[in-house]
């Protein structure tokens, strides 16, 4: 009877040893390793040189660089052409290719619509909203106008063809922006379009254009130097950031453009895209790095001084949003005339 207890004993010795053993084996082993680039990312820019998304991009170059984040390189390439479809049907066309990102500015929308160029949102694969940018009506700081409303009147009494409101590319942003300006005013501008919002600002401090509808990142440097003013914002609320950006103003002390009479507001996606086709590894890989850029202190910093709003989105809320905001360009458009036929 001892020799059989003492071999039951033995036994459940062994595979109690055993059972540690295979447990210590399987933390040993490595874990499947998640997806990681193995060959430089290509970061495309739908846009010209110098503007708020290229601005962006770059930033977030220089992010992943300082930090490490990623230990392939983030290579930034513009390819504006077409109103950005240059970039989109570039995008498009990579499919499973996930060295290749693309960050998008509101022409993800309003480039199909106003060229009929065979690309729509849902042809890449949403990764981040990383911001919503905003628009502030500007002029040169040596023009007689302090209020939106005192210019505004100015441009309604000077009559069509004399009031030159310069903005990026034509059919987008700036220019649906600026027919909403016409059509709530009663006004009437000549738009001039230029690549970016860096040549729009320099166009503005050099006189060559009367007005702009910049976002605030593109226009900063010459506002600071006391080169622009700042006349009005194009958002339901101001801006929440207070410290001062010239020596006396901040983002906080421009007036909403509702407070100067002008009853139309507008804000712009700054999201980051994949190719179509990419694996969900790959997917993940590229929200949690973005989610890193966003947790830097140059980031916040950044943030701040563009005076963005600061929504961030991914996953299915994004999705709806994009859907949302999608349906609501197209009616702008259709009410200004842009749509192609």
């Amino acid at each position: 009877m001892k020799t059989r207890f003492a071999n039951i004993r033995n036994g459940l010795a062994t595979a109690a040893t055993g059972a540690i053993a295979a447990a210590a084996l399987a933390v040993a082993a490595p874990a499947h390793a998640a997806w990681e680039p193995t060959k430089p990312v290509e970061f495309v820019v739908p846009a010209g040189t110098g503007g708020g998304a290229d601005q962006m991009a770059r930033l977030i170059q220089g992010i992943v660089i300082k930090h490490k984040l990623m230990k392939e390189p983030l290579i930034v390439v513009n390819k504006s052409g077409g109103a950005g479809a240059e970039g989109f049907l570039e995008v498009k066309g990579a499919k499973s290719d996930p060295h290749k990102i693309i960050i998008t500015l509101s022409n993800l929308f309003t480039t199909p619509l106003a060229t009929g160029v065979p690309f729509n949102w849902r042809d890449m694969t949403p990764v981040s909203m990383m911001a919503l940018d905003q628009f502030v009506l500007w002029v040169n700081a040596e023009s007689p106008h302090k209020t939106a409303k005192d210019y505004l009147a100015a441009v309604k009494v000077g009559g069509p063809s004399k009031t030159k409101m310069g903005g990026t590319g034509s059919k987008q942003e700036d220019q649906i922006l600026t027919v909403g300006i016409e059509k709530a005013t009663g006004t009437k501008f000549i738009y001039v379009p230029f690549k970016g919002g860096g040549e729009v600002a320099v166009q503005l401090v050099g006189k060559h254009i009367d007005s702009t509808v910049n976002n605030p990142i593109e226009a900063v440097a010459q506002w600071r130097a006391g080169q622009l003013r700042a006349l009005c914002v194009f958002d339901e609320k101001r801006m929440s950031y207070t410290t001062k950006v010239t020596d006396t103003l901040s983002w906080s002390d421009i007036p909403t453009c509702k407070e100067s009479g002008v009853s139309t507001d507008y804000t712009m996606l700054r999201g980051i895209f994949m190719a179509p086709g990419v694996s969900k590894d790959q997917l993940e890989f590229y929200v949690n790095l973005l989610k890193k850029v966003r947790d830097t202190a140059e980031w916040k910093e950044y943030m701040e001084k563009g005076a963005f709003n600061q929504t961030a989105m991914s996953g299915e809320d994004f999705s709806k949003w994009l859907g949302s905001t999608e349906n609501k360009h197209r009616e702008l458009m259709k009410e200004a005339g842009f749509i192609a036929k």
